[in-house]
């Protein structure tokens, strides 16, 4: 009888009731490790939901002041665009208002040698026989270099360069052209043909290949001896290591544009006799 009392009495083991007790002062939940890390991770996953629908909400919210800060960027662009139109417009005019004040200042003072000397500095547009020249980059040119021209201040990549436009022009006027444009772009005494980066520039306008050069002169005798000069033959030899290519003609009529506009900054009309 005394065992069944102990029994029942002592249900549990002390030692299980010593382990309990050891749980408890430390603050466990007594549930299964499992259990705890299915609750953490859908704690997680409840906290994850809030920020998603928090960020949605506020780009909602935000979504229409974007919208309306972009339209009005959009027609602030436009508008500057317009008026950059605007101003090209009338630079144009000007440009034409001037050209047309020029020639008629040469025709009054210059006499009979007027329209001569408008032609000469490229005041009036021209026309008659002469040549048309057509040089172009080598077919898939690159931008890279290391060859021999790049050490001469040109990049060995198969690509026209300024210094060989220069050197065209050049030739074309020791070989008789008496007028001479690029792209329509009428060259003048004054007309710079410089470079920017892998683009050339003719007096600060930019030229894109293939480069059309017309001259105007005697014909087939410009043509001649173009070809026969120094400077023929090395957009020729251009030609023939590099790829440039290259195609000259004969033209019985060609028509060249006058310059956009002459300014003369230093010299002066020489004053006639009988003038104080």
């Amino acid at each position: 009888m005394s065992l069944l009392t102990t029994v029942m009495d002592h249900s549990l083991d002390e030692g299980y009731a010593e382990a309990a007790a050891r749980k408890k002062a430390r603050g466990d939940t007594g549930l299964p490790r499992p259990l705890r890390a299915k609750l953490g991770l859908a704690a997680r996953l409840v906290l994850a939901a809030l920020v998603v629908t928090v960020g949605a909400a506020q780009a909602r919210v935000a979504a229409p002041v974007l919208a309306k800060e972009r339209e009005e960027l959009i027609d602030r662009v436009e508008a500057a665009t317009a008026g950059a139109d605007d101003l090209e417009d009338d630079v144009d005019e000007l440009r034409d208002d001037v050209g047309e004040r020029q020639q008629a200042a040469l025709k009054k003072h210059g006499g009979s040698k007027g329209e001569l000397l408008g032609l000469l500095s490229g005041a009036t547009e021209v026309q008659g026989p002469g040549v048309k020249l057509v040089v172009d980059d080598k077919k898939q040119a690159s931008q890279g270099g290391g060859g021999p021209r790049e050490s001469n201040g040109f990049s060995d990549t198969g690509r026209v360069r300024d210094r060989d436009m220069q050197r065209v022009v050049n030739g074309l006027w020791q070989s008789g052209a008496e007028a001479i444009s690029i792209n329509d772009q009428r060259l003048t005494a004054l007309s710079a043909i410089r470079a920017a980066g892998d683009a050339i520039l003719v007096d600060n306008r930019p030229l894109v290949p293939p480069y059309t050069v017309l001259a105007v002169g005697a014909g087939q005798r410009l043509s001649t001896r173009f070809q026969n000069s120094a400077d023929g033959q090395y957009l020729h030899a251009l030609q023939e290591n590099f790829g440039i290519r290259t195609s000259i003609s004969v033209s019985d009529e060609l028509r060249l544009p006058a310059a956009p506009s002459v300014t003369v900054r230093t010299a002066e009309p020489k004053a006639g006799k009988g003038t104080s």
